[in-house]
């Protein structure tokens, strides 16, 4: 994991002195193939818990790997926004969905 990886997350997910390969192998952006399916990222500028770079650096790896993406970085938006507050991203995935097949038009 890099150094933008949020070590709450990271302490709670594999506890505190985890093994360094399955870190590894659960490190998202490290495991990006030409096999990984397309997808849809999202992040929010003012979040304090994980940072932007995450995305990016998936983002960045996708690229890398031929792999189609769409990455949007709202401005606003605190962590764990989720479905709250009719923010942009769930109408932005709604119309990936919809580009990609996922749903019916």
């Amino acid at each position: 994991m890099g150094v933008f990886t949020h070590q709450g997350s990271k302490r709670n997910l594999l506890g505190e002195k985890p093994d360094p390969e399955l870190t590894w192998l659960l490190s998202n952006e490290l495991q990006v193939s030409p096999s990984t399916p397309p997808c849809f990222i999202w992040h929010t500028w003012e979040d304090k818990a994980v940072p932007v770079e995450n995305s990016m650096q998936f983002a960045n790896a996708m690229r890398k790997a031929g792999v189609p993406f769409d990455l949007h970085i709202y401005q606003s938006g605190r962590h764990g926004i989720g479905l709250g507050k009719n923010h942009p991203w769930t109408s932005d995935c709604l119309f990936w969905l919809r580009e990609q097949g996922f749903l019916s038009r």
